[in-house]
């Protein structure tokens, strides 16, 4: 049997596949609001096979977006716009995720296409923060450290996010605390020089994200999921890294977390990152190995006998595709005929599959 085709069961929820969406911008939104864009671009992989889908950055608060144009679930007019979505996810048979996001200094920037700078003024602009004040480029407008009162609003934030979420029909939640945004940006020395309790050992740079977890884990029936994504590395001497990352999906495991989606940097413009095929890899397979963690692992990956060979030598549970799934959202259907499993063509696409 493919190894890329089994099910994975997490507490009740049963994912049909290892092939998950990775959450990507799509700088599409409205004050937060999804439109037809999202409507097509999520339920055209769920029809093209993948088992889970995993919503773009989704902010808990409009100063959370990174730009704009984002996704937000920061209010309760939200949550009906969602559902046809969520809905249209598993009718087509794949599991609807969300992933909660504060994108901190790295907020109030333009479109990727109008070169992602920080805007500084008028209507699209507003006042970043973060654990210290330090912008990410100098050039930027330097963040405001938040108060230890200001960190327990955003905790709160992301609390009432996930409620909105489960309401909205979304089985997995997923926070995002990875890439240089918020909860990252707490967890590295390089961004977090704080003396109180949020910063200086791992225990306090890691909290914020325990305080999110406790506010979010009593929401998480059996038949939910809740996963974190994490940067395994700034890859930058003296940042966040590897062994750190073992540490917290050991104490993230113990605390009822149940998938670690890694991924790697962000945090700095300057980063010297080996970019080649499967290149997080080794970072999701240490993880796993020294954690006991479900693993999903993400970047570079392209064809479908390479995701079979990483969950047959068990370098990971999942296999996170980004623009892969942007270049095509049928591959799931493709990679199932090329692997000898079960044709997962939905019935309307069999007879010329």
């Amino acid at each position: 049997m493919s190894q890329l085709f089994s099910p994975l069961q997490l507490r009740k929820l049963t994912i049909k596949n290892r092939i998950v969406m990775s959450p990507m911008c799509q700088y599409s939104a409205i004050d937060g609001f999804p439109n037809d864009w999202h409507y097509v671009h999520y339920v055209t992989r769920a029809v093209g096979g993948a088992g889970t889908i995993i919503q773009e950055a989704t902010a808990v608060l409009p100063e959370g977006r990174i730009s704009y144009a984002d996704l937000g679930i920061w209010k309760d007019e939200h949550i009906e716009a969602y559902k046809k979505i969520t809905a249209a996810i598993q009718k087509y048979g794949a599991v609807p995720g969300i992933q909660l996001a504060h994108a901190g200094r790295k907020a109030s920037c333009d479109l990727a296409n109008k070169g992602g700078a920080q805007i500084k003024e008028g209507a699209n602009a507003w006042q970043t923060v973060a654990p210290s004040a330090i912008p990410f480029l100098p050039s930027d407008t330097p963040p405001v450290a938040l108060s230890a009162d200001e960190i327990k609003e955003v905790t709160k934030a992301f609390k009432a996010a996930a409620i909105r979420s489960i309401k909205a029909g979304y089985k997995i939640i997923e926070i995002h605390a990875a890439h240089g945004y918020l909860i990252h940006e707490f967890f590295s020395p390089l961004t977090n020089t704080r003396t109180d309790a949020y910063g200086g050992s791992l225990a306090n740079r890691v909290r914020i994200l325990f305080d999110i977890i406790d506010e979010i884990l009593p929401l998480i029936t059996d038949d939910l999921s809740l996963w974190v994504r994490i940067s395994a590395t700034d890859w930058v001497e003296g940042g966040w890294d590897l062994a750190q990352s073992v540490e917290l999906s050991k104490l993230l495991r113990e605390k009822g977390v149940d998938v670690i989606d890694v991924s790697t940097g962000g945090l700095v413009p300057d980063a010297k990152i080996p970019v080649a095929p499967g290149y997080q890899v080794p970072f999701a397979e240490r993880i796993k190995q020294e954690s006991g963690m479900t693993t999903g692992t993400v970047g570079l990956l392209t064809e479908a006998t390479q995701m079979e060979e990483l969950l047959e030598t068990e370098k990971c549970d999942l296999v996170f595709l980004g623009r892969k799934l942007l270049r095509d959202p049928y591959f799931p259907i493709n990679a199932a005929k090329e692997l000898d499993a079960a044709d997962i063509a939905p019935s309307p696409y069999s007879r010329r599959h």
